[in-house]
């Protein structure tokens, strides 16, 4: 049984699709479109990622065809007008990149992308090589776990760390994700202790916390 969060490199695509700065536009698109992506890294030497292109960076090129908007809209937007004159992936990429490390949480994972507004993340190594990608549907996965695995990791993880042995007056079960636990405990103290670390655990889905115990005993 695995003990401890899951970490970015148990979920990654480890096959990466990616451009390096010379790349043309129309290859970055056709690569998109290929493979159904809306993002490609862009490698520099050795494999290192030095930025991300993505179908945002794309747009300019068709949304600025028809000409340059005011004064004020070019001031604001200098970015997006030279991107509507890119010839390259080295020309369009957002720089540098938000990546994440393998050893990196899936929480803090989904934080960074939650913060940065992406959708998905370049995952490199200590010199900033590709090592792979992951995305928000990456981060789900966790939630694919079977009832029994959850159930195994409830009762090592919070019931049988909180409460002292035996402790088979607690009952653990999983349903779809939620776990239930029931019986009795030495303290009432420790029940919000143990409702909060077994939603904690990667996995679940919600918390039926039935436990009572006496007040003021430990």
């Amino acid at each position: 049984m695995r003990t401890g969060p899951h970490v970015v490199s148990d979920v990654m695509t480890r096959a990466v699709v990616a451009v390096g700065v010379d790349t043309p536009f129309k290859d970055v698109v056709r690569l998109m479109e290929r493979w159904r992506i809306g993002a490609l890294p862009v490698l520099g030497g050795e494999g290192r990622v030095i930025g991300v292109v993505s179908e945002a960076d794309l747009l300019p090129k068709e949304e600025f065809r028809d000409g340059v908007p005011d004064r004020y809209a070019q001031r604001q937007r200098l970015s997006d007008l030279a991107k509507a004159d890119a010839l390259t992936a080295g020309d369009l990429m957002s720089s540098p990149p938000v990546t994440v490390h393998g050893a990196t949480t899936l929480a803090e994972a989904a934080r960074i992308m939650a913060r940065r507004g992406v959708k998905w993340l370049p995952v490199v190594d200590a010199e900033g090589r590709i090592e792979g990608v992951v995305g928000r549907s990456d981060l789900l996965k966790v939630f694919l776990r079977d009832d029994e695995d959850l159930t195994e990791e409830v009762r090592h993880e919070v019931v049988d760390r909180l409460f002292p042995l035996p402790a088979d007056h607690i009952r653990v079960e999983v349903h779809d994700g939620v776990v239930t636990l029931a019986g009795w405990v030495d303290g009432a103290g420790l029940i919000p202790v143990a409702e909060r670390l077994a939603r904690a655990v990667e996995g679940i889905v919600d918390v039926r916390c039935r436990l009572n115990g006496a007040i003021g005993a430990r």
